[in-house]
């Protein structure tokens, strides 16, 4: 029998990594691997002397859910799909000097998001779902994608309220349209595309816990600096406990490189264990316990349901 890896993450949440051996879908990005050290000298990197890890670290996060599917009627007896969402944005502060964590802020929206030209505000008592309305025909399978402006939205609202001079923001996900804000990482924790050729992905898949790739930069439409690293984990896959991070691309590759070193002296402290999260270590601690949180905040989908099922009947 041919040697295999059992995925550390519950079933329930995909997989880590894209198909056994790491992510399946070849990246047709632009990549640039020479900037912080040549491509034919490519090498893990590890903790560099003096640095440190910021004083204070926020990691944010946004939830969504589906509360309902709809369907409208048009007047010209057409019809179009929507959905009614909610989601929740929140950031967590950790003070590492204190060694202490808190839950800095977050917000809860709705929405009804749906290409009909006729759709109105869903309002039922306290409960609000303005309509966000979406271009081209409005498929039911797009529309789930459509939530993510606004969560994005709401995530940039509520860490911003939270920033402070010198502490480090991380993004769970791509930064997105998130690039202009100061010293933002993007946590990226499952791969699915394979953006490096397989000379470089061997440096990659041979880090040990707690090194780093070297920095790299990627042409693509989000592009920016990027590298990878390996957080604490029992031995397993070639792919496992490796996560890509990201920084904006307005930074030049000194700034970059100092952003890569500081992720490698931060992050792995707040890597899960698999005994406490199934999707450990990848899915940081206070990220874990912030969309625990936020999930709680979107409210009892039960009761929604039975809201917007209301609120659709005809009224006499």
């Amino acid at each position: 029998m041919s040697r295999f890896f059992v995925d550390a993450w519950d079933p329930a949440y995909g997989a880590s990594f894209e198909a056994g051996g790491g992510p399946a879908a070849p990246s047709s990005a632009r990549v640039e691997p020479d900037h912080e050290v040549p491509a034919v000298d490519w090498r893990a990197i590890g903790p560099r002397p003096g640095v440190r890890a910021p004083d204070v670290v926020l990691l944010v996060d946004g939830v969504r859910r589906i509360d309902a599917s709809v369907w409208t009627a048009e007047d010209d007896g057409g019809s179009y799909p929507g959905i009614a969402a909610s989601y929740a944005a929140g950031v967590v502060r950790c003070d590492l000097e204190r060694g202490a964590a808190q839950l800095a802020g977050a917000k809860v929206g709705r929405g009804l998001f749906t290409a009909s030209p006729s759709a109105q505000d869903v309002v039922a008592g306290s409960v609000h779902y303005p309509v966000h309305r979406v271009g081209g025909t409005g498929e039911l399978a797009k529309l789930p994608a459509a939530v993510q402006g606004p969560l994005t939205a709401l995530e940039v609202e509520v860490s911003g309220a939270a920033r402070i001079d010198g502490d480090l923001l991380v993004v769970d996900g791509p930064l997105r349209n998130r690039r202009q804000l100061p010293r933002t990482l993007g946590y990226i924790k499952t791969q699915h595309s394979q953006y490096l050729d397989a000379r470089l992905t061997a440096v990659v898949t041979g880090l040990a816990p707690g090194e780093r790739s070297p920095v790299f930069r990627l042409g693509t439409a989000w592009g920016g600096w990027s590298w990878y690293l390996r957080l604490p984990v029992a031995a397993g896959a070639p792919w496992a406990g490796i996560v890509r991070v990201e920084c904006s691309a307005e930074l030049d590759v000194t700034e970059a490189v100092a952003l890569a070193d500081l992720s490698l002296v931060t992050l792995p402290r707040f890597a899960s264990t698999p005994y406490k999260d199934p999707r450990a270590p990848q899915n940081l601690v206070p990220i874990a316990g912030l969309e625990r949180r936020l999930r709680a905040l979107l409210g009892d989908a039960r009761l929604l349901h039975r809201v917007l099922t209301a609120a659709a009947r005809p009224r006499r």
